[in-house]
């Protein structure tokens, strides 16, 4: 039963395949899932946050094959790597990193696969299909472009003729739809719900979840058959749950996902139907709880829109931008520059003009020639007037409709309000006619820094910090807290 005074809460994202570098979508979707969980903090909940790696499936066995080496040790380079993204992008250093690879988790979908079938919702039969080794997807033949799948042109569909297990999707169509009209803010924004509910309108379709072993032995064993190993979406997917402790530690688990109402799930618009319909549809035949909030971002694109592609030159690698602009910097522009929820154009040039309007010239110049005011005229504490600073109504609003780029812009509105401030009563010429006037002045303006910083704390917790530490000390900063690039 769900606690409505629960201050527990949920969030996981999805957990990226490991048979590449994690780009710019995959920093986004933990940037902002991160977000989210400090926000929630910040408001006194305690948190969970869940990601992790994707270990298993077609994709990542074959990778491992073309550099000859075993699944395994594959899967644990590209782990580790994945780690050291989400630790240069900030990311809370108490999240919970699952892989699909942990024995736990292994057991709990092995758990989970059980008491699907034993409630005869997975049965076998022989089937053909086109199939995405790259998405992971069956794709049928309107879907698909020139022979490809529409989501990876140029990498030509496989057929496959084999006997395997079946997800009796097609007998949730009405559980679903009663679900979503039961739960109206389910999926966020309304756009991707209403493209879902057209989806499972139109009828739903019986899906596989199992491979033959011989053709593709990385993967979980279907339990009383090891002939075959379980389809790579349906093992993953387990790992919402496994992650907080079902089946074994079922305290643990009403904790995060019955009390809370059910996790909060990021994750790309390319993922809308196996998060909200494929995984609510497995969690009803599990005897499980729904999730909570299913949160689609867009995807980030080329200049004009144009999907990102190696052969296009146009990927973005995050941690080249850490590198040269700093972890706040990059959650700056996946907070504000992009849109919560439609596609969002990228490009270096972008980033860079950004970059040096709005942090170096913006909220660095502000914190600048504030403290650098309240420094040289000695003014004292602001610790009174700090320690009432609260969180904006309109900030919290937008941050509990998962609106971050909305919540980001009232931080930047507040920058704007102390600059006009400055510049419409000038205390630094006026500390020479009234110095108390002036000292009031700069006192208030030291406020207003400190309440920015505080609001700025889920979304750049290292500026955060360093700002809250200046007005604390009443200093100017030694160095810039964002140097301009020229």
């Amino acid at each position: 039963m769900t606690d409505l005074n629960s201050k527990n809460f949920y969030i996981t994202t999805t957990l990226p395949y490991v048979n590449a570098k994690a780009h710019i979508g995959h920093a986004l979707e933990f940037t902002r899932a991160d977000i989210i969980a400090r926000y929630k903090k910040l408001e006194g909940f305690d948190v969970f946050f869940n990601t992790g790696a994707d270990e298993h499936g077609l994709k990542i066995y074959k990778k491992a094959q073309e550099e000859g080496r075993e699944p395994q040790s594959y899967v644990d380079e590209y782990a580790d790597k994945l780690k050291n993204v989400l630790k240069m992008l900030g990311v809370s250093s108490d999240i919970n990193f699952i892989r699909t690879t942990d024995q736990n988790h292994i057991k709990s979908a092995e758990e989970f696969w059980k008491v699907c079938a034993k409630n005869a919702y997975i049965y076998k039969k022989n089937y053909k299909i086109k199939y995405c080794v790259s998405c992971e997807l069956e794709r049928s033949d309107s879907e698909l472009v020139n022979g490809c799948c529409p989501e990876h042109l140029g990498i030509q569909i496989e057929n496959i003729d084999e006997e395997n297990y079946f997800f009796k999707f097609s007998a949730f169509t009405d559980k679903l739809l009663k679900f979503y009209e039961e739960n109206q803010s389910f999926v966020i924004p309304d756009f991707r719900f209403n493209e879902i509910k057209a989806f499972v309108k139109r009828g739903l379709t019986d899906f596989s979840i199992s491979r033959l072993k011989s053709k593709m032995p990385w993967g979980i064993e279907v339990p009383g058959d090891d002939t075959q190993v379980m389809y790579v979406w349906f093992d993953a997917l387990v790992n919402y749950v496994s992650a907080i402790g079902w089946p074994d530690d079922l305290k643990k688990f009403n904790k995060w996902q019955v009390e809370t109402g059910g996790m909060v799930q990021y994750c790309g618009k390319d993922n809308l139907r196996q998060q909200s319909a494929m995984w609510q549809a497995m969690l009803m035949a599990a005897n499980l709880p729904n999730s909570k909030t299913i949160v689609i971002n867009g995807f980030i694109t080329g200049a004009g829109g144009i999907k990102m592609s190696k052969s296009l030159g146009n990927v973005v690698d995050p941690i080249e931008l850490i590198e040269e602009y700093g972890t706040d910097a990059v959650r700056y522009y996946l907070a504000r520059e992009v849109s919560s929820f439609e596609d969002s154009p990228f490009t270096k040039e972008m980033f860079k003009d950004a970059y040096n309007a709005n942090l170096a010239n913006g909220l660095g110049n502000l914190v600048s020639r504030v403290m650098t005011m309240s420094q040289n005229n000695f003014i004292e504490s602001v610790a009174k007037q700090t320690s009432e600073v609260v969180l904006d109504t309109n900030f919290i609003e937008a941050m509990e409709k998962y609106n971050i780029q909305e919540a980001t812009n009232i931080i930047w509105k507040k920058i704007g309000e102390l600059d006009l401030k400055i510049q419409t009563t000038q205390p630094f010429k006026l500390i020479k006619s009234d110095m108390e006037k002036a000292k009031e002045i700069i006192k208030e303006l030291v406020v207003g820094v400190y309440d920015i910083a505080v609001h700025l704390e889920p979304i750049l917790p290292e500026t955060s910090e360093k700002i809250k530490k200046l007005v604390k000390e009443n200093k100017k900063p030694e160095t810039p807290l964002f140097v301009r690039k020229d």
